[in-house]
């Protein structure tokens, strides 16, 4: 396709954003400074969204006039950790090799997507909107999708309201409509030590986390029998595994502790909390059990991140424009979460739809093809265009 006009611009405000280690162990404060001067100064109007201890921020930027309607177009600013990876460039510094292809951390997921944004942000300052462009970018989104709950609940409570998001995580500028969630939770049982021998002396928590860990393996069959016979994902159910476990501290002593971590990536028609709920009722019978002979014995349930899954919606808002602008009218789906299902929980209709491919995001020598930057500006040239008239 002919290189965007804007596409020059997009590469050099990539190169900005990757120098920017955004890590979520890290604050990602740097670059909210960095993207916030950028736009005020072009006349937007910004808000931060900060962090519960102040940290991190949300970023929610608006251009165009204060009415409702309009298009949000989403993006989350941190990344995954390079650590043990076998890079071959430096992963803070955008890398031409002359492939096509530009490296670095962040390059695919999802600062591209923020980069085409900011490289139009000039021509969105000045075209004569009938309806605004918000810009809002995330904190957290890889650890959990923690920050976007309150931008979300702030863009909501506002004066001017949208009507539709885009969410510009990696789809190679296809139009995805639908996505499983993320709901993950850690079991936390404390029981009594005791000389294997005496098992009426103690509580093993190994042992008591037992069952709790079949309930969740047996709800996983359910899940995977749920699914209807023309699911669009892969695999084709909701899955729920059981990926971390610790305690104890030998074969010959009932373990004072246990703990467990499960998650679930729950289909549009799953419901995780109803497990979870099963858990907990499952949970005090055990706890019950373990009080006969340890008194103080205790089970924690402590939910780490429940991001709801993104459902196809009918004639949704936001899949009209955004196949209007690809000419994209294949019907598409996927099994990684995005902040989308959050933005539906809302109220809003939602598309997910970003240059590069969800194969590059995470990995050592993370990449995005030249010609998806130029595709993604050439989506928001006609996002503006169409937002004028």
């Amino acid at each position: 396709m002919p290189a965007s006009k804007h596409l020059d611009a997009a590469i050099s405000e990539l190169r900005d954003l990757v120098a920017f280690d955004t890590t979520s162990r890290n604050s990602n404060l740097p670059l909210i400074d960095h993207v916030e001067a950028k736009l005020l100064a072009l006349g937007a109007e910004c808000e931060r969204i900060p962090s519960e201890d102040g940290s991190k921020a949300n970023l929610h930027a608006r251009f165009g006039p204060a009415v409702d309607g309009g298009v949000v177009l989403s993006g989350h600013t941190d990344v995954v950790p390079v650590d043990g990876q076998p890079w071959t460039s430096d992963p803070w510094v955008l890398t031409d090799k002359g492939d096509g292809r530009l490296y670095g951390r962040g390059t695919c997921d999802m600062k591209g997507f923020s980069a085409c944004i900011l490289a139009l942000a000039p021509d969105i300052a000045k075209a004569d909107l009938k309806r605004p462009i918000h810009i809002a970018l995330s904190f957290d989104e890889e650890v959990g999708c923690l920050g976007a709950p309150a931008l979300i609940n702030r863009i909501m409570e506002g004066p001017v309201r949208p009507a539709m998001v885009v969410v510009g995580e990696p789809t190679d500028m296809q139009v995805v409509t639908a996505h499983k969630g993320l709901f993950s939770l850690t079991v936390t049982v404390r029981g009594r030590e005791a000389h294997s021998s005496l098992v009426r002396d103690g509580a093993c928590a190994i042992t008591h986390s037992v069952p709790l860990m079949q309930y969740l393996v047996d709800e996983a069959k359910k899940m995977e029998l749920a699914a209807p016979a023309d699911s669009p994902f892969n695999p084709p159910h909701g899955t729920l595994t059981i990926g971390e476990i610790k305690g104890g501290t030998a074969l010959n002593i009932l373990a004072l502790d246990c703990e467990f971590g499960s998650l679930m990536r729950p289909c549009p028609w799953d419901d995780p909390h109803a497990i979870a709920d099963g858990l907990r009722e499952r949970a005090a019978l055990v706890e019950t059990e373990m009080r006969k002979s340890a008194p103080e014995a205790s089970i924690e349930i402590k939910v780490r991140s429940d991001v709801p899954a993104f459902a196809p919606e009918t004639d949704g808002a936001a899949e009209r424009l955004a196949r209007q602008l690809t000419g994209d009218n294949s019907t598409r789906v996927v099994s990684y979460g995005t902040e989308a299902g959050q933005f539906q929980a809302a109220g809003l209709s939602v598309v997910v739809c970003g240059p590069g491919s969800i194969n590059q995001a995470h990995q050592p020598d993370e990449f995005v093809a030249i010609d998806q930057l130029a595709a993604c500006c050439d989506f928001l040239e006609k996002m503006v265009r169409k937002s004028e008239a």
